[in-house]
C-alpha cells in the first residue's frame, strides 16, 4: 500500500458512481474497523449528502451499534437505523431447523435486502466492506455483505485496512477492538479463520506474488494449506453464477 492509497480509493468511488450515473452511494455501518474506513473514503468521494449510512443491528451487541453511532458522529455522517431483529426472528419460524452458521448468514442477507431497498430508493450504489484478507478465502456471506455493487478496500489486506484507519483518524477503540462480524455471541474473525489476521495477510500476500517459499517460517505448514484449501473452495463466492453452455 503506498502513500497515496486512501487518495485513489476515493477518485476511483467518484469515477464508479459517475459511470453508473447514481447519485451517491449506501453503506452498512456496523461498528468494525471495516465500515468505518469505507465510510470516511466514501464520504470525501461523494460528500456526506449523498453518502447514507445504515445501522442495522439484528440481534447485535449493544457495543457494535455504540461504535458504529461513535464514528457516525465523529465524522458527521448521515445514518438511519433500522433494528431487524424482530422481521428476522418471525423469518426464522418459517424456516426449517438452523444452526448458528445458517442463521448468521441469514441476518447478512437480511441487510444485504434492506441497503437494496434504499439504494433503489436513492438511486444509489451499494458499497461493500470486504478486505483482500476476507474475499480471498471466502470469509464472507455470499448475497449477504457479499451483495454490493463495490468494493473500495476489496483490494486491502486487513494490515494495510488498520493504516488506513490510522491515517483517516479512526477512533482508537474501533482499531483497536477484536475483528468480528457480530453474527453470534462470543463470535470472531480470527477464531473462526483459525489464525491471527497478520499470519493470514502474511501467506495470501506470498501466494498471491508467487512467493510462497519465502512465507515467515514460523506459520505452520497446516496453517499455509488450511488457507490454500479456502482459496480454491470459496472461489465459486468471489465469481458470477455460471451458465450451461
Amino acid at each position: 500500500m503506498d502513500k497515496d492509497t486512501s487518495k485513489k480509493i476515493v477518485s476511483w468511488i467518484r469515477k464508479k458512481v459517475k459511470l453508473s450515473s447514481t447519485k451517491g452511494v449506501v453503506m452498512g455501518l456496523s461498528g468494525g474497523i471495516d465500515s468505518a474506513v469505507v465510510s470516511v473514503l466514501c464520504q470525501r468521494a461523494v460528500g456526506t449528502k449523498n453518502l447514507l449510512c445504515l445501522i442495522l443491528p439484528c440481534e447485535s451487541l449493544k457495543e457494535d451499534i455504540n461504535d458504529a453511532y461513535l464514528v457516525a458522529e465523529k465524522f458527521c455522517l448521515e445514518t438511519k437505523s433500522i433494528d431487524l431483529t424482530e422481521i428476522y426472528r418471525k423469518f426464522i419460524k418459517l424456516l426449517p431447523d438452523l444452526d448458528m452458521k445458517s442463521k448468521g448468514n441469514l441476518k447478512a442477507r437480511l441487510r444485504m435486502v434492506t441497503l437494496y431497498a434504499f439504494a433503489n430508493k436513492y438511486n444509489y450504489l451499494v458499497v461493500g466492506t470486504g478486505n483482500k484478507s476476507e474475499l480471498t478465502i471466502g470469509y464472507f456471506t455470499k448475497y449477504g455483505d457479499g451483495g454490493v455493487d463495490i468494493l473500495p478496500i476489496g483490494n486491502i489486506l486487513k494490515c494495510d485496512v488498520i493504516k488506513l484507519a490510522k491515517e483517516l483518524c479512526i477512533p482508537e477503540k474501533i482499531i483497536n477492538k477484536k475483528p468480528s462480524a457480530g453474527l453470534w455471541d462470543g463470535q470472531t474473525d480470527e477464531t473462526e479463520i483459525g489464525m491471527t489476521y497478520p499470519e493470514l495477510d502474511e501467506i495470501i500476500d506470498k501466494l498471491c506474488s508467487g512467493k510462497e517459499k519465502f512465507i515467515n517460517k514460523t506459520i505452520t505448514s497446516d496453517k499455509i494449506e488450511r488457507i490454500k484449501n479456502m482459496i480454491i473452495k470459496s472461489a465459486h463466492k468471489r465469481a458470477p453464477a455460471e451458465i450451461f453452455k
